[in-house]
C-alpha cells in the first residue's frame, strides 16, 4: 500500500473522503493508504467463497460482505476481502451521512462500517502478504465478536483457519479437505474454494482424481 497523504486523518475526514475518492483507501494510525489492485486469481477465489457463503446463510441473520465494505478494528480500518456480519451493527453510517448536506439520503446509507464481525477472510497476494499476517492479523484477532480468520493462498491451495474457540492456534487445509465454519455452521470444501483456479496444486489434484 501506498501512503495517499502523510496528513493525519480524523474518522469522519477518511470517512468522508472515501465516499468521494476513485480508488479505495485503507486508514491505519490515521495515515490513509491507497490500496491495490488484485489479479484474475484473486477475485476468482474471492468470488468462489463469496458465492458459497451465500448460498449457505441464506434466511439466517449472517449476511456475507465482499471487499467494498468496511471493518473498524484497533481504530484502523481496512476492506476485508469477505466479512461475515450476524449483528446489525452498521455504526459510523449515521455520522457520516450527517455530514454530507449535498448528497442523497441514499448515498448516505449505502455507507456502511462493520465493527462486530463474525468472520473476516484474507486472500494473500505479494502486495497484501505483510499486513495479513502481521498488522491486520492482529487487529482483526483484538474484534471481540470475532470468532474466525481465515487466510487464502493464491499461488498455491491452503487455507490458514485461525479460531477464537482454539486460541487462536492455526489449522491448515489443502484440497481434499472440508472447513467447518463452526461459528456460522458452514462447510466448504478446499476444492469449491479453488474452482476455476489455475495452479500446480490444482492440476496435480484434479489429474489424480480422474486416475484413481
Amino acid at each position: 500500500m501506498t501512503a495517499a497523504t502523510k496528513l493525519k486523518l480524523t474518522d469522519q475526514e477518511y470517512l468522508e473522503g472515501e465516499t468521494l475518492a476513485e480508488i479505495k483507501h485503507e486508514l491505519i494510525d490515521g495515515v490513509a493508504y491507497a490500496m491495490a489492485g488484485t489479479s484474475a486469481t484473486h477475485n476468482i477465489i474471492s468470488t468462489n467463497v463469496l458465492v458459497e457463503f451465500h448460498q449457505q446463510l441464506k434466511r439466517t441473520p449472517c449476511i456475507p460482505f465482499m471487499a467494498d465494505v468496511k471493518v473498524k478494528a484497533c481504530g484502523n480500518y481496512f476492506y476485508p476481502d469477505i466479512m461475515i456480519a450476524c449483528e446489525n451493527d452498521d455504526h459510523g453510517r449515521s455520522s457520516v451521512a450527517g455530514s454530507r448536506m449535498n448528497r442523497s439520503d441514499h448515498e448516505a446509507d449505502t455507507e456502511i462500517v462493520k465493527n462486530a464481525p463474525t468472520i473476516i477472510v484474507e486472500v494473500l497476494s505479494k502486495s497484501t502478504r505483510k499486513n495479513d499476517i502481521t498488522l491486520k492479523k492482529i487487529a482483526y484477532l483484538n474484534i471481540p465478536s470475532l470468532q474466525e480468520y481465515v487466510l487464502i493462498e493464491q499461488n498455491t491451495c491452503e487455507v490458514e483457519v485461525f479460531r477464537r474457540s482454539e486460541n487462536w492456534a492455526a489449522t491448515y487445509y489443502v484440497l481434499g479437505d472440508t472447513i467447518n465454519f463452526e461459528s456460522i455452521n458452514v462447510s466448504l470444501s478446499v476444492e469449491n474454494i479453488y474452482d476455476r483456479v489455475e495452479n500446480d496444486d490444482i492440476t496435480a489434484f484434479l489429474a489424480e482424481q480422474s486416475n484413481p
